[in-house]
């Protein structure tokens, strides 16, 4: 199994293969990370949560959401990597801020986002 830090690496190889370091600049990462969450979003733009099922039922959609989600983890791959950010340290960074933010006593079934969940019960 590869770690966060060896798909990096791949992703670099990649990118470094072909001399595109010049052009992978934070923010033009970012700007194709976004168009490609865009394409994500696209897949089911127009599918109502309850057919979501039987849209995922189909393996040639199961296909195109998986080659557009490699798109996006790639390009976070990359991005962090060219900013110097560690994904796994910052997820558990980040993981534990929200243990704290959303006190499983308080938020369990709800969508309030944290600053909303004081007095709830």
């Amino acid at each position: 199994m590869m770690t966060v830090n060896d798909l990096q690496g791949l992703v670099r190889r990649f990118a470094d293969e072909r001399d595109w370091g010049k052009i992978h600049t934070p923010r033009n990462l970012i700007l194709a990370l976004s168009g490609e969450v865009g394409e994500v979003a696209e897949l089911l733009q127009w599918t109502t949560d309850a057919d979501v099922e039987a849209w995922l039922a189909d393996p040639a959609n199961v296909q195109m959401l998986s080659l557009e989600l490699a798109d996006v983890f790639s390009y976070l791959l990359r991005l962090s990597d060219v900013c110097g950010v560690d994904l796994e340290s910052a997820l558990r960074t980040k993981v534990e801020l929200n243990e704290t933010r959303y006190p499983v006593a308080l938020s369990k079934g709800s969508s309030k986002k944290y600053d909303q969940l004081t007095g709830q019960s």
